[in-house]
Order: structure tokens, then C-alpha cells, then sequence
């Protein structure tokens, strides 16, 4: 059967079978120490990232966020574990083509070596990745089925009690995005998957339905899975959400008159209406457009339900 990360063990998301998962969702994390090592070192931050770029341009041409997503995890674990003396290229390259070939695998993907390994550059062949395979199984402790935040992701969407199905699926897509997104941010690892899920949805309803975000912040806080770290998470989640904003805002800024920063400042905090466009801000329209059709979108399946 394909690994699904939502359903990991596989467990139902009722109350009565969630509780495994937040249970041993700490088996699935780097180690304890993982954060604090990182944000002191220099070195592994180096590694963490030229590793995980790999990672990507590996995976890209699967079009299988869950399948770099399942690699990373794999990475950020043996690397909390294991030690790299070394931050040669062809090292980096053979631990991220062993962390997509677990992941595939794990997927019940067909794949080849060739297949992995299309960017030119070393070539290794398969003994070589095997057993850098079981190295990283060794770091992970054989612990492949990963509890990651989208195995929490519909328990906490219940908690909402949504009764029209479109909204919910949009709160949920956009809390995927939210999650995919902060996976490389490092501030995260130092919190529970459970938690991040927690975070991501309650970020997601903040830009979705700011109305109704006071209700969901008390469902999820009158939660007794959840604990203090919610909040320090969620605080995280938003700085995340609004570098996604960032490049817009400074492309703004740069047009050659102000009421054009003021109109798209305006908009973006508005009831998702989108901006007029002139000459000015044709330069921003299409990063801006990506932005708002979410928005949109949302606006009109709000209309279509009440």
C-alpha cells in the first residue's frame, strides 16, 4: 500500500484513534538538541541547505511535493543523528539521492537510479546508494513511516466543525501550502508535528476567514493535545506567511508613486478584492495575481454557501 502522510500507521482521525500519533510523534523528530546545534553552527546550516536545494531539483521533475517533503524529513532526522566531517559536493549529492530513493520507495513509486540522478555530476551507482541507504536507516532507527504534521492536519480541521465541504477543503489546501512552505525554515524543527499542524491551520484561517478566526484559535486551544509551544509556533507560521508577501510589497514600493503602494497594502488587507491595474503596477501583476486568485477563489465559494 502507498505511504500516505496523512494517514501514516495508518490510523482513522477520529478522537479515539488519533491519539497514537501524538503519542509517538516524537520517535518521528530530528533529536532534541537539533535546533539549538543548528542555529549555532554555521557549517551544518551550509549542509542542512545546499542538501535540501538538492533535494528539490531532484524531485522537481516528479511534481511530488510529498515526495521532497518525505525526503527532507529523512535528512533533517539522520542529520540530528550523524555527523558530516565533510561538506563535499558528491557527499551532499549521495545522502540527498539516498533520501529521495527512500522516499520513493516508501511511496511505492517506480524510479530508477537514472532517473534520480539527471543533473549531471557524479553518478553513483546502486550499491553506492544502498549503502548510504542503510546509514541513513540507521539515523532514522528504521523509522520510515514518518509522523509528520499532515497526519494531524484533518483531526484539527474537525475541530472547526465546518459544514460546507469547499471551505474546508480550502482551509485545508492552504494550510498544506503553509506547512510545504515552512519545512525549510529552521525555526520549525523545534517544534512537534502535531504542532505545526495546529499552527498552519490556524494561519491559514487567519488569512481565510478573519472572521472566524477568534472561534477556531479557542477550538484549538481548548484542545488537550495542545500545549504553550501552539502560540510561539504560530507566531513562527505568520513571519512565514509574510515573506510569501515581502517581494510583492518591495516591488510595490518601488513604483514611481506612492498611491500605488497605498492601493496594493489596501487590497491585500482587504475583503480579498483585487486591485485595478495601470501602467504602474504592471510589473507586479502576475506575482501579485498568484497571491489573490486564492483569495478569489474563497470570496466566491463564501458566496456560492450563504
Amino acid at each position: 500500500m502507498d505511504f500516505d502522510l496523512e494517514n501514516p500507521l495508518p490510523f482513522s482521525h477520529d478522537e479515539d484513534t488519533i491519539s497514537p500519533l501524538f503519542d509517538i510523534e516524537t520517535h518521528h523528530m530530528p533529536s532534541k538538541t537539533y535546533f539549538q546545534i543548528l542555529i549555532n553552527s554555521d557549517f551544518l546550516i551550509n549542509i542542512r541547505e545546499a542538501t535540501i536545494s538538492i533535494i528539490l531539483q531532484i524531485s522537481q521533475p516528479f511534481d511530488s511535493p510529498f515526495l521532497s517533503y518525505l525526503a527532507i524529513n529523512y535528512l533533517d532526522r539522520f542529520l540530528s543523528f550523524h555527523s558530516i566531517p565533510d561538506a563535499k559536493p558528491w557527499i551532499l549529492k549521495l545522502i540527498a539521492v539516498s533520501c529521495v530513493s527512500l522516499a520513493f520507495k516508501m511511496k511505492k513509486t517506480e524510479y530508477s537510479v537514472t532517473d534520480i540522478q539527471q543533473d549531471g555530476g557524479t553518478i553513483f551507482d546502486i550499491e553506492t546508494i544502498k549503502r548510504m541507504e542503510l546509514l541513513i536507516l540507521g539515523g532514522l532507527k528504521w523509522r520510515m513511516r514518518s509522523i509528520t504534521a499532515f497526519a494531524f492536519i484533518n483531526f484539527f480541521v474537525s475541530l472547526f466543525k465546518f459544514k460546507d465541504l469547499p471551505l474546508q477543503q480550502a482551509l485545508k489546501a492552504r494550510a498544506t501550502e503553509i506547512i510545504f512552505t515552512a519545512q525549510n525554515e529552521i525555526k520549525i524543527l523545534q517544534f512537534k508535528p502535531s504542532i505545526i499542524s495546529a499552527s498552519a491551520l490556524l494561519s491559514a484561517s487567519h488569512e481565510l476567514f478573519p472572521l472566524q478566526f477568534p472561534c477556531y484559535k479557542t477550538a484549538i486551544l481548548n484542545c488537550s493535545y495542545v500545549h504553550k509551544d501552539l502560540l510561539s509556533c504560530y507566531d513562527v507560521m505568520q513571519e512565514i506567511v509574510k515573506k510569501e508577501y515581502e517581494p510583492i510589497l518591495e516591488m510595490v514600493s518601488s513604483t514611481s508613486t506612492p498611491v500605488n503602494v497605498l492601493d496594493v497594502q489596501m487590497s491585500w488587507s482587504s475583503d480579498n478584492e483585487p486591485i485595478e491595474e495601470d501602467s504602474s503596477v504592471n510589473a507586479i501583476s502576475s506575482s501579485y495575481s498568484n497571491l489573490t486568485k486564492r483569495r478569489k477563489i474563497i470570496t466566491t465559494i463564501i458566496d456560492d454557501n450563504t
